[in-house]
């Protein structure tokens, strides 16, 4: 599972790899990387599989995830070389991985297989970067469905999705307990968010209802709460300053302005699960991510995990999601579809997610996970009305802008109306420069 990074491309290898492109080529956001996330050492870059005496090696490119998830993939990897003799494959996790995949693409020299977010499938699938998967991945029709189209375009499933992650609301049982409340329930709506918030706020102890991110990838948890929508269906036009829009940014933003909610940085800590742990957050709301942060860094903690709460309109949380993909111009396609197929077939899979740090995307291993982590229940029903962080090609542009206004709008400087219009302007240009190959990816679950 990714541990959720942001980094920008190289301009001039955007370029040079999207000239034949629909849109600009953007970065890939992680809405929740904590910043305390150990590095693991930089692995050897990708480079053209080469034969290397009676085994040709290959590259598998991607990001550090946790250590425990460094581990069991590199044992993945070692258990295939073990079983192909014929092959050596070399794990490479590295630093500025979207700068250094940009590199390797554009230079003729990409790795074997590699992880593609659904945030930026369109616009490496639209610059013809990658190899089509439809013939090739096995058990298309095994994939929780929502995840499978996150990888789909004209039709085609070009990559398999290697786990997931979804929003959910955590907890911290002995304050609700302390303050005579009771727990969060899965019919929670947003008023009552809202008055639990405003019950554990002490700001005198430097305690606040929730810790809350000027961060899009979460924001938008409440836009479609509130019945609400970034683009219309085609992609032509933007409709993200709507009156559903509205209401939810003036409910998010409100829950700073009114004092019960504070950012990380109010409260001297690095990401919102940071501020939970050390008992600055009643609640927060992060993805399952969290679950081993605070296992490893606050063992003593006592919280509980429910889904989020409905908003005027609907139950909605966000779905995030990587693939394994094979490079179109790879030297080595029969041995990367190889490798990717048993990464996410069900054997490697449940390896993979075995750990309890992702959630598995082929439906049959479903169940049994919730059997050994019945704690992530929540996060694993979020997926059945979930909507997928992933939008058109050039949404970097909007992402920025959007992010922006919220936190001009937490900090009084500018209303939530005016950073609506704002990012309606900018997505409206980004939309318009689409071209007519690029495939609209719908933003419903």
């Amino acid at each position: 599972m990714r541990t959720l990074r942001y980094t920008t491309f190289a301009l001039l290898i955007v370029v040079a790899l999207l000239l034949a492109a629909c849109g600009a080529a953007t970065p890939t956001p992680e809405p929740a990387a904590p910043a305390e996330q150990p590095p693991a050492a930089e692995q050897p870059t990708a480079a053209p599989a080469a034969a290397t005496g009676a085994a040709t090696q290959l590259v598998l490119m991607g990001w550090s995830s946790s250590p425990a998830e460094n581990e069991r993939l590199q044992q993945m990897v070692d258990t295939s070389n073990a079983a192909n003799p014929g092959t050596k494959w070399i794990l490479s996790q590295v630093p500025d991985y979207d700068t250094k995949l940009q590199v390797s693409l554009a230079g003729g020299s990409p790795p074997d297989a590699f992880y593609v977010d659904a945030f930026k499938f369109f616009d490496l699938q639209g610059a013809n970067a990658l190899n089509d998967g439809n013939d090739t991945i096995e058990n298309p029709d095994g994939f929780v469905p929502n995840l499978r189209n996150a990888f789909v375009a004209n039709g085609q499933f070009y990559c398999p999705p290697k786990d997931f992650s979804t929003l959910a609301l955590e907890y911290n049982t002995a304050m609700f307990d302390a303050a005579g409340l009771e727990y969060p329930t899965a019919d929670w709506t947003w008023q009552d968010l809202k008055d639990a918030a405003a019950a554990l706020t002490n700001k005198d102890a430097g305690v606040y209802g929730m810790v809350i991110t000027p961060d899009m990838a979460r924001w938008l948890a409440f836009l479609y709460q509130a019945g609400g929508s970034v683009y219309n269906a085609d992609a032509t036009q933007m409709t993200i300053n709507s009156p559903e829009a509205l209401e939810a940014m003036n409910f998010y933003a409100g829950l700073i302005k009114d004092g019960y909610a504070a950012q990380p940085s109010d409260v001297s800590t690095g990401w919102p699960g940071e501020a939970f742990g050390q008992g600055k957050a009643a609640m927060v709301i992060e993805g399952n991510w969290i679950m081993s942060y605070l296992k490893d860094q606050f063992p003593d903690l006592k919280f509980g995990v429910v889904e989020l709460p409905a908003g005027p309109a609907q139950k909605a949380t966000m779905s995030f999601t990587v693939c394994y993909a094979a490079p179109a111009a790879g030297k080595n396609l029969a041995e990367s579809w190889k490798m990717i197929n048993y990464l996410t077939g069900n054997e490697g899979m449940a390896a993979w997610t075995g750990l309890g740090l992702a959630m598995p995307t082929r439906t049959d291993l479903q169940a049994p996970w919730l059997e050994k982590y019945p704690e992530q229940t929540a996060f694993m029903n979020g997926a059945t009305y979930s909507y997928p962080w992933q939008f058109v090609s050039g949404f970097q542009a909007v992402l920025d802008v959007m992010n922006s206004g919220l936190q001009q709008v937490f900090a009084g400087m500018a209303t939530s109306e005016q950073g609506l219009a704002e990012a309606e302007q900018v997505g409206n240009e980004v939309l318009a420069g689409q071209s007519d190959q690029c495939a609209p990816v719908a933003v419903g679950a």
